[in-house]
């Protein structure tokens, strides 16, 4: 018997996973039938039509297709903003402009009335409006003759005239070609972040080299700033006073304080010197500004001169990145001195106004050494700045002549003995003189070849002049009282006084590169080299007792009633005569430690109470004291 096959019943139904369920119901939202591009093409198919009045003009465009009004041919709107010279655009304004941009240039069907702007029968034809051009020639020989016969002719009226100097180019040859990395720091991208501080400050710092203060001192950008930003006040700060003798940095602060108030600074994590000086007068700036919440002091200058050194100096920690080459500060940035002081480190900038050579920019510091092309030929000028001493001393070279220590190397003798010595040799034993010359010219930024820019000699009429002056501004203001100030006395800028004589050389100077200080210059006071405290609880406690000050205050010295006598801790040190000390103790209890910051330290009961012999600050009194006989028969006692 043939087997069968098995027929489901009709009433069981089939289970959902065994094939695709085919579903035709309709989802809200979704079109069943045709997609996006098709329903807005037969949108376009029957809608073509515009609306339109009686008059036949057009009152609602068709769909795709623009109105009359925006394809008519425009004209600027006649506003003063188009004229003017901006150089901001709002974000917004911006972001409406590339939209509607790119929606007009992606749309086929706006397109401007050409037709009826120039119509064909003005344009073209024997009713053509516009003029053509009269050529005498009937054909492009004769033409080709005429623009010979005119050269020829222009050229005997040129010989016949003496050309003039100016318009004589010659050719541009090897030497007239400038390396690109000796414009460094005069781009554009520098100057935009030099204004952004200038804009953003109250105080602006300029940072000078004590090699070369005059040298380093951006002309153009005071200039600005007296021209366009009168209300912020400059103060110079010559750093790398350690670098040259003391007498010379006495001579600058003398010679530039009637321009600006000129502070002598020495940037070191150890031994620093000026910063109670720059602190003090910086909280008093802050003072001056007291409709402000905080104010913002911005440091400019050339390129390795020291600008964020000197506000690691300031901060007492490494706030922003050093290193002994230019060009290490890229951006400008904000520290926080204070709760009430900002500093804003600025790159270095090589103003328009120095007008410098190559030589002169590398020399001053602004370009990196590694990168320059050919350093021997900086090498003859860096040695007719130099003298022999310190040269031969710097490398350990003998004088070429022992009886004249005057009369100085040939650079290229020089550069051939340091080769030989430091075994800087190419192929065939021959020096290298590039390498060489990098290390004297690294050497030479750095600061360890001694080298300074003589101060200008100040003649005696006009110190005898500048001293009566400044009798008669005294007897005037001790006449009229402390509240009224003269002219005189107003027109004169303050300066600051400093101890000098305290800065620590660094490099050793001859006997008659060094001077004596000045009588004038010794009597400042003396800096205060310790760290100070500068944190928020001791800047807002210090405010509040202080009297409000005027402008002529601010650089009238910082006097030692002044300066905080503060610990390593940088706590206060109240002075108590020792008669009282016995009944302050019996009367009061110990006065706390000041606060330091905000937020306060932790403590709980056995902090304070003494439960149980658990009083800490007992324990580490007793532990302080010296162990004695008792001491030593406790230990016995514990041992048995």
């Amino acid at each position: 018997m043939a087997p069968t096959k098995k027929t489901t019943s009709p009433g069981k139904a089939k289970s959902s996973g065994s094939g695709p369920k085919i579903s035709l119901a309709r989802v809200k939202g979704e079109n069943f039938y045709r997609t996006g591009k098709q329903v807005a093409r037969l949108k376009m198919l029957n809608s073509g039509k515009a609306v339109r009045d009686k008059d036949g003009k057009i009152v609602q465009a068709a769909a795709f297709q623009k109105g009359e009004d925006e394809t008519k041919p425009g004209r600027v709107q006649p506003d003063r903003r188009w004229f003017g010279n901006t150089r901001v655009i709002s974000q917004t304004a911006l972001d409406h402009f590339r939209t509607s941009l790119s929606e007009r240039k992606n749309d086929p069907y706006s397109r401007p009335h050409i037709v009826e702007t120039e119509p064909f029968s003005e344009t073209f034809g024997p009713k053509a409006q516009r003029k053509r051009p009269r050529v005498d020639a009937g054909s492009f020989e004769e033409l080709g003759k005429l623009g010979a016969a005119g050269a020829d002719e222009a050229d005997t009226v040129s010989a016949a005239i003496e050309p003039l100097a100016s318009s004589i180019v010659e050719a541009p040859t090897h030497a007239d070609y400038n390396e690109p990395i000796y414009a460094k720091g005069t781009s554009r991208r520098i100057y935009g972040e030099l204004y952004k501080v200038i804009d953003s400050s109250d105080v602006i710092l300029h940072i000078l080299d004590a090699r070369d203060p005059l040298g380093t001192m951006c002309d153009s950008v005071i200039d600005y700033i007296k021209k366009e930003k009168s209300h912020k006040q400059v103060v110079l700060v010559i750093n790398k006073c350690d670098l040259v003798p003391n007498w010379v940095t006495a001579r600058y602060i003398q010679h530039l304080t009637p321009k600006f108030p000129t502070i002598a600074f020495h940037a070191s994590p150890n031994h620093s010197f000026g910063k109670g000086s720059l602190i003090q007068l910086l909280r008093q700036f802050a003072q001056l500004h007291s409709d402000k919440k905080q104010i913002s002091v911005g440091f400019i200058g050339y390129p390795n001169v020291g600008k964020s050194s000197v506000i690691n100096t300031l901060k007492s920690n490494k706030v922003c990145t050093v290193a002994p080459v230019p060009g290490e500060t890229k951006v400008w940035q904000y520290i926080t001195l204070t709760r009430r002081i900002y500093l804003i480190d600025c790159p270095g900038i090589v103003p328009a106004s120095a007008h410098d050579s190559h030589t002169s920019t590398v020399l001053k510091g602004v370009v990196r050494v590694e990168a320059l092309p050919t350093p021997s030929e900086h090498i003859p000028a860096l040695m007719e700045r130099v003298k022999p001493l310190y040269l031969a001393r710097t490398y350990g070279l003998d004088l070429p002549n022992p009886d004249d220590k005057s009369q100085n190397w040939a650079p290229e003798v020089l550069l051939d003995k340091l080769a030989r010595m430091k075994g800087r040799l190419l192929k065939g034993g021959e020096p290298d003189v590039e390498s060489v010359a990098k290390i004297i010219l690294s050497d030479w930024v750095r600061g360890r070849i001694p080298f300074f820019v003589p101060p200008p000699e100040r003649s005696e009429e006009l110190n005898r002049v500048e001293e009566k002056k400044r009798k008669r501004a005294q007897e005037k203001s001790n006449a009229k009282g402390k509240g009224k100030a003269t002219e005189a006395e107003q027109m004169e800028v303050p300066g600051v006084k400093q101890n000098l004589g305290s800065i620590m050389q660094k490099n050793t100077f001859l006997p008659e590169d060094v001077r004596p200080l000045e009588v004038e210059d010794l009597e400042g006071e003396e800096e205060d080299t310790d760290t100070e405290n500068v944190d928020d609880a001791e800047e807002d406690a210090g405010e509040d007792g202080k009297e409000e000050l005027s402008w002529n205050d601010v650089f009238e010295g910082i006097k030692e009633d002044d300066v905080p006598n503060v610990d390593e801790d940088g706590n206060d040190i109240v002075e108590v005569e020792d008669s009282d000390v016995e009944d302050d103790e019996s009367t009061q209890q110990k006065k706390a430690a000041r606060m330091k910051t905000n937020k306060r330290k932790a403590e709980n009961f056995y902090s304070n109470a003494n439960v149980k012999n658990k009083n800490r600050k007992q324990a580490a009194l007793l532990k302080s004291l010296p162990v004695g006989k008792k001491g030593e028969g406790r230990r016995r006692g514990k041992a048995a």
